[in-house]
Order: structure tokens, then C-alpha cells, then sequence
């Protein structure tokens, strides 16, 4: 009992310490949203105050030129923190900001000062920065422009017409330049106005200006205004703009040739005409040059161009690869860059639709780096790959080298994250199939005799899928492919006795042999069937059975027609000659007279539950009929567990349809059999019965087609 009190005194304890704790933390957190209320509540009020100094300083006064520089300094790193930018244009610092990027008119504060504006260009400059970094967020792009923002831009853009070059002139340039971009980036009509207000004149311009972050950043905005803009990208092109876009693609600066790649790309997408006019222009070698740049980012873009300018016309692709493309492309599809592995494939894609081009990239090595991105689990990657290698499939000099390296097999073993890849790969290993004859089987052949024992295999593999029923037994049994798919099974890798399973069950359904039930084979002597009606009749009986002491009676005429065990056993010297009444000790009455209803009538219903007993009876006496229809009715009920007993009935009793179809059920069932225990030993007491399977299959397939 004083345990107990004490327990629960312990407990009472611990509870009014937790409910301490929880306090606490409430009293913790009400404080911080109280100090996080507070903090906000001091931040817009400084936003504010920036924003009132900027309204009252628009002057030409040092002093007040002095004051907007520093609250628009204020505001811009403010503004570097996204989680502000909405306090800021809340509290109304966009049109403040606007109003910032023209200068106010200069007026001379005393006689003798120069004609100066204080920090000129400074203000302006830092105006658009914080303009810029506000419209990075799409919500703000159109409330900026609202406020009259681009024409002011625009003006800035041209600002080294009037000014001496110099580097508050350059960094005001380079600002506007900038949030031009963030103002457009994603907004097709914000990219429309800029055009309206001519801001891409003097951007195309601004390409050659001396200073390089100048020129980037006009590039860089004329790249966002020519996405998805054909407006704007007719304009781009008509202010002659693309010769000093390809001059900088060959910069040595390569911020420069990236953002001058991505113009390009930009004009060319979905712009057949223009991207003529890029080719023209001479833009493809610099191009080429890019995919071995030390900036991933040109090459990305450079592969995405070169992808885009092999869709125009053969002889584009054709060029492209004279040119050098492909080494480099192969190269970047094994970069630990996911983009580049993308990009690159999808070049070489667009580059291996052509036939004059699919043994070069092959050739160069390109089949092996596109079978790994099989793997890849990004699904655009994925698909770039398969449909280059669908490419690469078309060219006969390919076949061989595909299947060499296991192709097929990653084909067919790839999980495929898409529909359109998947439906891609079908299509490449229905195109593989239709090339499967003549010089190219001829060579896969000579692989399978001559090459190491990893090739031998994966050609057998290959052809057991692909090839024509007419090759199969020139394939299988003569150069000795099934030996090497019959290796498989035995081997203790799971995944080569799965390959080995599918490729013969693939076999077998192209040697028309998965018919469980084949015909029997015609009886030597015409039948005779007497009729339902005679069964266990005593009309017409001339001959009497006792089966489990009763009598059945039966009629000769009909029993000798039937099987070669009755006219032995009538016409032969056995004691059942001349006796009347013939005892039957091995069989159960039911089964006997299913029996004989076969023998009187030509068919039977087998129920599961005699179908072994019935099997034995038709073995018995020859009714080879009968023991295919026990056969299949006993092949209905095969399962995982009883596959192992059913072949040893089949072997027990000569029954070749059901051992036929034990051995293809052990095929198609690998993924759940190959898990058992006993596995192994199955495959062991089968294998020789499967080799005959298959020497009888593809040996009756290839006569049957001699006979066609």
C-alpha cells in the first residue's frame, strides 16, 4: 500500500511537471509571436519612414540626392530577404521607387558649381535593383509596371548616349537591364509592353557595349522577352541581333556565351524560320564548340540547341555530326549533371533519326551510355534515351552491337516510368525483330559459336525473342542456342535462370507448342461407337466384366475397335480369349465405366476428383484418346505446390501432353517457384525432359512449315 501511494505520488509529480513545462512553452511561444508581431510592426514602420524620405527628396539637392541614395539602400537590402518584400510594397514603396529611376531636373544649389547632378546614376541604379528584387516575386511584376516603371527602364537603358562611359553609367545600365528580366520572366504580357515601350532596340545594342556585365545582362533579358514571344523575337532578329549573338558565342567569358546560347535558343524554338536565318548566320560550329565549354550550363543549352537545329532537315543532322557533335555529346552523357545527361540525349535523339548518322554514333561509343540511362529514374532522361536508341536500332550495322551488350534484355527489363517510353521501346524491339535475318542473323550466329560465354548468352537471349519460327531450329538446334538458354536454367544466378525461363517460355509460344492438349494420334483401326445407349447393356453383351464383384456388360466388336490392349487381349492367346466373364481387380467401378463410355462413345466428362484414376485405366489399355483428355483436365489443376508430383504422374504413366505442360508451367511460373526450396532439384529432374520438349517443338515447327 505504501509503494502504491508513493507511485502515485511520483506520478503526480511528474504531471505537475509536464503541465509546468507546457506553460511554459505556451508563455515561450505567445512571447515569440508577440516579439514576431512587434518585429514586423518595427519593420513596416522603418519601410515607412524609407518610404516618406523617398516621397520628400526629389530634388536635385546634394542633400537630398544623399537622402533618397540611402533609403533606397536601406530598401534594397531589405528587399534581398524574400519573406519582406511583401511588407514593402505594402507599405507603398513602389511608386516611390518608380519615381526614383528618372532624375529630377539639375538645379545649381550656388554660382560656379558645375553642371553635375550629385550621385548621378547612383539613385537611378539603385532604384531598379530594388525594383528588380521586388519583382521576383510574379505577384509584384504587374503592380511595378502599373506604376509606370518601363518606360523609366527603357530610358535607363539608353543612358550611355548621353553620358561618358563610366561605371556608375555601366552599373545603371546593367540594373535597368536586370529588372527588365524579373519583370518579364514568366509574364507573356509584361513581355509584350517592354516591346511596346522599344525597350528591345536598345537591348540588341547593349550586346555590344564594352562592358561585359553590361552585355550579359542585356543578353539575359533579351533571352526571357524571347521566350514563347514570337512578337518579340521577330523584333529581336530584325534589329540584327543575331551576328553579335554568335560572336559571343565564341567569348571566352563564359557568362557570356551562355546567356548568348540561351538567346539563340530562345529565337529558335518552335520558330522554323528564324532558326534557318540562326544557320545561315553561322551560328552552328560555335554551337558545336560550346558542348566541350567548362560552364555545364552552355553545354546543357548547346545540346538543347543542337537538338532543336537537327529537327529542321536531314542535312542539318548530317552536318551537325561531320561537325564533331557526337564525341562530345557521348562524353556529357555520362556527367554526374542529370540536365546534361537530358539534354545530350536528347540531341543525340534527334541526331540518330537520320540513317547516315546511327552507325557513327554507335560507332563512337554512344550505345552503352544510352542503355545505362534506361535506369535513370527521371522521366524525361529516360525517354531521350529510348528514343535515340530507337534511332540507333533502325541502322542493320547496329543490331549486332545492341544485342553484343545486352540491349535487349535492358529493353525488355527497364521499367519504363511513361507511356510514351514504354510504347518507344516496344517499337525498338519491334524493329530490332524485323531486322533478325539474312547478313544480320548470320553475324549473330557467329557470335553465339565463336564469342565468350557472356555474349553466347546474351545472343540467345535476344534471338529467342526476336527471331523468325522459320530460324528457330537452325538457331536453336543446329548452332546450339537452346543449350545455352537450357545453361541458364542451372545456373545459381536468380537472374539468369529468370532469363533463361522467359526466353524458352517466348520460344515455345513462337513454336506454336503451348497447347496443353495435342491431338491423339489416329487409332490403326477405324472406330466404332455403338452409342450411349450400349453402355453396361445387356443387349446384344457378348462379353461381361465383373469390377468390384459386379458385372458390367460390354460388346467386343467394339472393345477390339478401340485399342490395341482389347485386340490383344480377344485375339491374342491370353485366358480372356474365350472367357465369358472377365475380371477387372485394379480398377473402381466408376472408373471403369467412364471408361468404357469413352470406348462406346468417343468422349467423356473427366472431373478432377477420377481424372488420376482414369489416367492410369487409359494407360492400361492403350486409349490414348482418353489419357489426353485425363491429361488436360489434370494440367487445369497444376499449381506451385503440386507441379513437382503432377511431373512425376506424367513420367509414371507416359503421359507427354501433361509433362509438356508441367515443363511450361515450370517456365512461366519462375518468379513464384524459384523461391522454393526444392527449386533447384525441380529444374535438375526436368531438364532433360525440357531439352526433348524443345528439340520435338522446334524440330515439329520447322516441318510443319516445310509441309506449308
Amino acid at each position: 500500500m505504501e509503494n502504491h501511494h508513493k507511485h502515485t505520488e511520483r506520478s503526480s509529480t511528474t504531471s505537475g511537471r509536464r503541465s509546468l513545462k507546457r506553460k511554459l512553452d505556451e508563455d515561450l511561444e505567445d512571447d515569440r509571436n508577440v516579439a514576431s508581431d512587434d518585429t514586423q510592426q518595427d519593420l513596416a514602420r522603418e519601410v515607412r519612414t524609407q518610404v516618406e524620405i523617398l516621397e520628400s527628396s526629389c530634388s536635385s539637392s546634394e542633400s537630398d540626392r544623399a537622402s533618397s541614395k540611402r533609403a533606397i539602400h536601406v530598401l534594397s537590402e531589405l528587399a534581398k530577404n524574400e519573406e519582406i518584400v511583401n511588407v514593402i510594397v505594402d507599405c507603398g514603396a513602389v511608386p516611390a521607387l518608380v519615381q526614383h529611376l528618372q532624375a529630377p531636373p539639375y538645379v545649381s544649389e550656388s554660382e560656379g558649381e558645375g553642371n553635375q547632378m550629385p550621385y548621378e546614376h547612383e539613385v537611378e541604379k539603385g532604384s531598379a535593383f530594388t525594383l528588380g528584387l521586388l519583382a521576383i516575386k510574379p505577384e509584384h511584376q504587374q503592380l511595378i509596371v502599373d506604376a509606370g516603371a518601363l518606360p523609366h527602364l527603357v530610358n535607363l537603358l539608353k543612358r550611355h548616349r548621353d553620358a561618358q562611359n563610366s561605371r556608375a553609367v555601366n552599373g545603371v545600365i546593367r540594373r535597368a537591364a536586370d529588372a527588365v528580366t524579373n519583370l518579364a520572366h514568366e509574364n507573356s504580357s509584361i513581355k509584350t509592353c517592354v516591346r511596346i515601350e522599344g525597350g528591345i532596340p536598345p537591348l540588341v545594342e547593349l550586346l555590344e557595349f564594352v562592358d561585359s556585365k553590361v552585355q550579359r545582362a542585356a543578353a539575359g533579358s533579351l533571352r526571357t522577352l524571347a521566350f514563347k514571344n514570337d512578337e518579340n523575337k521577330n523584333q529581336i532578329v530584325e534589329c540584327n541581333a543575331l551576328p553579335t549573338l554568335i560572336l559571343m558565342l565564341r567569348s571566352e567569358d563564359t557568362a557570356i556565351h551562355y546567356e548568348a546560347v540561351g538567346v539563340i535558343g530562345n529565337l529558335v524554338h518552335s520558330s522554323p524560320n528564324i532558326k534557318k536565318e540562326v544557320l545561315l548566320a553561322g551560328a552552328l560550329q560555335p554551337v558545336i564548340g560550346l558542348l566541350s565549354s567548362s560552364c555545364s550550363e552552355s553545354q546543357r543549352e548547346a545540346a538543347l540547341l543542337l537538338g532543336q537545329f537537327a529537327a529542321t532537315d536531314s542535312d542539318c543532322k548530317i552536318h551537325i555530326v561531320q561537325r564533331g557533335a557526337v564525341p562530345p555529346l557521348i562524353e556529357m552523357l555520362q556527367s554526374p549533371d542529370a540536365q546534361l545527361r537530358e539534354m545530350s540525349a536528347f540531341a543525340l535523339g534527334r541526331l540518330a533519326q537520320d540513317t547516315h548518322n546511327q552507325a557513327g554514333i554507335a560507332h563512337c561509343g554512344g550505345i552503352i551510355p544510352l542503355l545505362k540511362l534506361l535506369d535513370s529514374k527521371n522521366g524525361s532522361l529516360q525517354h531521350n534515351a529510348a528514343f535515340a536508341l530507337y534511332g540507333l536500332a533502325d541502322n542493320e550495322d547496329n543490331v549486332a552491337d545492341l544485342i553484343n551488350v545486352g540491349g535487349v534484355q535492358k529493353l525488355q527489363d527497364g521499367e519504363f516510368i511513361v507511356q510514351p517510353t514504354r510504347d518507344c521501346v516496344a517499337k525498338t524491339l519491334k524493329r530490332l525483330e524485323e531486322k533478325i535475318h539474312g547478313r544480320i542473323l548470320g553475324h549473330l550466329l557467329y557470335l553465339m559459336r565463336i564469342g565468350e560465354k557472356v555474349v553466347q548468352r546474351r545472343v540467345a537471349l535476344a534471338l529467342a525473342h526476336l527471331c523468325s519460327p522459320d530460324d528457330q531450329k537452325s538457331i536453336f538446334i543446329d548452332n546450339n542456342g537452346l543449350e545455352l538458354l537450357l545453361e541458364l536454367l542451372e545456373s545459381t544466378n536468380l537472374k539468369h535462370q529468370r532469363d533463361g525461363s522467359v526466353a524458352l517460355c517466348k520460344l515455345a509460344n513462337k513454336a506454336s507448342s503451348l497447347s496443353q492438349v495435342d491431338a491423339a494420334p489416329p487409332s490403326p483401326v477405324p472406330q466404332v461407337y455403338l452409342g450411349e445407349q450400349y453402355v453396361n447393356n445387356s443387349t446384344l453383351s457378348d462379353v461381361t466384366f465383373l469390377v468390384e464383384g459386379k458385372r458390367f456388360y460390354a460388346h467386343r466388336i467394339c472393345l477390339l475397335a478401340s485399342s490395341d490392349a482389347f485386340r490383344a487381349m480377344f485375339d491374342g492367346g491370353y485366358r480372356e480369349r474365350d472367357a465369358k466373364d472377365i475380371e477387372i481387380p485394379n480398377i473402381r467401378g466408376d472408373v471403369f465405366e467412364l471408361m468404357m463410355r469413352y470406348i462406346y462413345t468417343g468422349s467423356v466428362d473427366v472431373n478432377l476428383d477420377v481424372a488420376q484414376d482414369l489416367l492410369r485405366a487409359a494407360d492400361q489399355y492403350l486409349l490414348e484418346g482418353l489419357k489426353r483428355l485425363c491429361e488436360y483436365a489434370i494440367a487445369q489443376d497444376i499449381s506451385v505446390e503440386s507441379v513437382s508430383l503432377m511431373f512425376e504422374l506424367s513420367e509414371a504413366f507416359n503421359a507427354l501432353t501433361l509433362r509438356n505442360a508441367c515443363i511450361l508451367f515450370i517456365l512461366e511460373k519462375f518468379d513464384q517457384l524459384s523461391v522454393m526450396p526444392w527449386y533447384s532439384h525441380l529444374i535438375q529432374r526436368v531438364l532433360p525432359e525440357t531439352r526433348s520438349y524443345f528439340v520435338r517443338a522446334l524440330t515439329r515447327a520447322t516441318q510443319a512449315d516445310t509441309r506449308v
